[in-house]
């Protein structure tokens, strides 16, 4: 049996390129492009992950503005607002989702279209209220730090039905406390004195709705 080796084949064909220049191409192109493709690829080093505040997650801002939230009769320092995050909005708004659908409630796409409406209402409305102006980002930051109280009416919804006085009472209770709470932010940081129920009022509004999701 006669064996022919592949450089003899390829020699032996017209119109082919010989081994050596197959072999060149191979060198000169294939080798680079794989090593062009393993430095692509090379993963983002862990020290990012584990260093929140790289991520931009401040968690000590996150926890002064929950417990501002979280006691509404106490006065707001304006200047928490000074640094907008959206971590801890994000958390509340995913928390609220969540227990809902612990409540036999699928309402995230309620909830995150409610919140972006409700965000640019909120936002024109104080731009024409107050000559400083605010951002959208810190409206969206106040707002979604206010959900909290919200988070705890669907939580109650998860035990017992909110469709009776006590599950009434509570949705009131629980829109006043997000409103106060939103409303005193948004006078302390943008030097609103005076104006807190006129800011109050659509803050309610907005959280009404999200009190119905969560009662019906």
């Amino acid at each position: 049996m006669v064996t022919v080796s592949p450089r003899e084949v390829l020699a032996g064909s017209e119109g082919c390129q010989t081994w050596d220049n197959l072999t060149l191409i191979f060198t000169n192109l294939i080798i680079p492009l794989r090593i062009r493709s393993r430095v692509v690829m090379t993963p983002m080093p862990m020290e990012i992950f584990m260093d929140p505040e790289k991520l931009g997650i401040n968690f000590d801002h996150i926890w002064q503005k929950t417990l501002t939230v979280l006691n509404p009769l106490k006065p707001a320092d304006g200047s928490i607002m000074n640094e907008t995050d959206l971590a801890g909005p994000i958390l509340f708004c995913v928390a609220l989702g969540a227990t809902l659908l612990l409540a036999g409630k699928v309402q995230f796409g309620y909830i995150y279209g409610m919140s972006a409406i409700g965000c640019l209402g909120i936002y024109a409305l104080l731009n024409l209220m107050s000559s400083s102006g605010v951002s959208y980002g810190c409206v969206a930051s106040v707002l979604g730090y206010c959900l909290l109280p919200m988070v705890i009416l669907s939580c109650s919804a998860v035990f017992f039905s909110l469709q009776g006085t006590i599950g009434t009472v509570l949705a009131l209770v629980i829109i006043v406390w997000c409103s106060l709470s939103a409303s005193k932010i948004f006078i302390s940081a943008l030097d609103m004195e005076g104006q807190q129920l006129l800011v109050a009022y659509p803050c309610a509004l907005l959280y009404g709705l999200f009190a119905l999701l969560t009662v019906f």
